[in-house]
């Protein structure tokens, strides 16, 4: 799910002002004089607020802007973070996704398996935490179009011998907990896309709760080898770590936002018109331009070319 860059929004465009009717493909709408109550997308425009997961230690994703106050005369709960305080490319995605509807955006912590085991109990409304679009996950979460795709690489200690992936056969290997990459190392991964092959058969698979301390148990040579997406690492490395990361990546996944699939509420205008901003974002430039900005490099470009009917989803 990581580098640490702070700049504000570019080239936003509102699709969904307040006062605007939003439809969604199967013909359920929302409209501020929907039933708040039952539509998500209309609790979303009365309530004013874009709830929204985010990990405020996981630059350049996600990072707590330091000095930061919260926004004034705020709609965001006191247990929320606000605009100001929280920023990176995956919550600067989800403030110009709120942008967009015409409601402030407003943050929340829960782990990371808390939002991938899905059952939010409508505590936030849509998670960007660079998690990938992938079948096991789509039992519980539905996916939005995908705002950017990167490379899942092998980092290896500065020193280590290994140049690719099936060096790290036989050696001690990490990834994050209920991460892709674990899936990977344990032969169970399932994405959308090209058929994968597994490279490495690790003898021992070490799960961190996130990227940051494998990466370091990496390059302190407590592990072999760690994998990741290829922005996590090099930002690792870019912050002074003793890592070298392998050429030739794993695989690639495209990074969605997540919707809680036993939301009590019905998301389908939600999710159609969360795909319909995210494809807008993704044809004026705003995506590519953050990714730029707080990767160095474009990964959003790729991720506009993906077909989301592809993968057989139906909202409800």
């Amino acid at each position: 799910m990581q580098m640490g860059v702070r700049a504000p929004l570019v080239g936003l465009v509102a699709f969904c002002l307040l006062g605007s009717a939003c439809s969604s493909s199967d013909g359920a709408s929302a409209s501020p004089t929907a039933d708040p109550t039952r539509d998500k997308l209309s609790q979303i425009l009365a309530r004013g607020t874009l709830v929204l997961f985010t990990d405020p230690e996981y630059p350049p994703q996600s990072f707590s802007v330091e000095g930061a106050e919260r926004s004034p005369g705020t709609k965001c709960a006191e247990n929320q973070s606000t605009a100001a305080e929280i920023a990176g490319y995956d919550a600067d995605t989800g403030k110009a996704v709120a942008e967009a509807l015409g409601v402030e955006p407003c943050f929340v912590t829960p782990t990371w398996t808390e939002v991938t085991a899905g059952n939010w109990g409508d505590r936030w409304d849509l998670a960007y935490g660079s998690g990938a679009i992938a079948a096991d996950r789509m039992e519980v979460l539905y996916m939005t179009q995908p705002y950017y795709a990167t490379p899942a690489n092998f980092f290896v200690p500065a020193g280590s011998a290994a140049n690719e992936p099936g060096d790290l056969s036989g050696k001690a290997v990490g990834a994050c907990t209920g991460c892709t990459m674990e899936d990977y190392l344990r032969g169970t991964l399932d994405l959308p896309g090209p058929s994968i092959e597994f490279a490495v058969e690790p003898r021992e698979i070490v799960t961190y709760d996130t990227e940051v301390p494998g990466l370091k148990a990496t390059a302190k040579g407590t592990i072999d080898g760690f994998l990741c997406s290829e922005p996590v690492g090099a930002e690792q490395i870019s912050e002074g770590l003793s890592l070298r990361m392998l050429k030739t990546p794993a695989y690639v996944s495209y990074k969605t936002g997540y919707v809680d699939r036993s939301s009590g509420l019905n998301v389908a205008a939600f999710v159609d018109k969360v795909d319909e901003i995210v494809a807008g974002l993704h044809a004026d430039g705003t995506l590519p331009a953050l990714s730029e900005r707080y990767f160095g490099k474009d990964y959003a470009t790729l991720a506009s070319e993906f077909d989301l009917g592809s993968i057989g989803q139906t909202v409800t």
